[in-house]
């Protein structure tokens, strides 16, 4: 029996992204997290990934998450929601892992606010999709498919 080893993926969600399905659908569609989730999966499995998801409103846990993803994980998709724009803790937290990021907005945060167009975290990614909707997650996973070598 041939194993096939999948490429080990992780999805972080941050802060209000557990409210999807109740946000602005102009910017942030209509499904909610478990749908999104599910359709992230499948996409990941047709491109022979393994992806596991996180979802928090808590800063210091999505830090702390990033903290144990070298033993979780081979690449990370990260949508830290409105800390990104300022949290330089989830900015040094991803640094510390060492592992392909890529970043990813269901709006299109660069016409939005001003203050939405900053991200702390985009140095130290790979790409950044925004105002995609959830065909930004798929880009991302086939970003990294290819980065890691899928």
């Amino acid at each position: 029996m041939n194993a096939i080893a999948h490429n080990r993926i992780e999805v972080m969600h941050g802060v209000n992204l557990d409210q999807l399905g109740r946000r602005d659908p102009a910017h942030y569609g209509e499904d909610d997290l478990p749908a999104l989730e599910r359709q992230i999966d499948a996409w990941a499995q047709a491109m022979g990934l393994s992806v596991r998801f996180f979802q928090t409103n808590h800063e210091g846990e999505f830090v702390e998450h990033l903290h144990a993803l070298p033993d979780l994980a081979d690449a990370v998709v990260l949508n830290p929601g409105a800390w990104t724009h300022y949290s330089w803790a989830i900015h040094d937290a991803l640094e510390l892992v060492h592992l392909p990021a890529v970043e990813v907005h269901l709006s299109a945060v660069n016409e939005r606010e001003e203050w939405r167009r900053v991200s702390v975290v985009a140095d130290l990614c790979l790409a950044s999709f925004s105002g995609q909707g959830p065909d930004g997650y798929r880009a991302a996973l086939e970003l990294l498919a290819r980065e890691l070598g899928e």
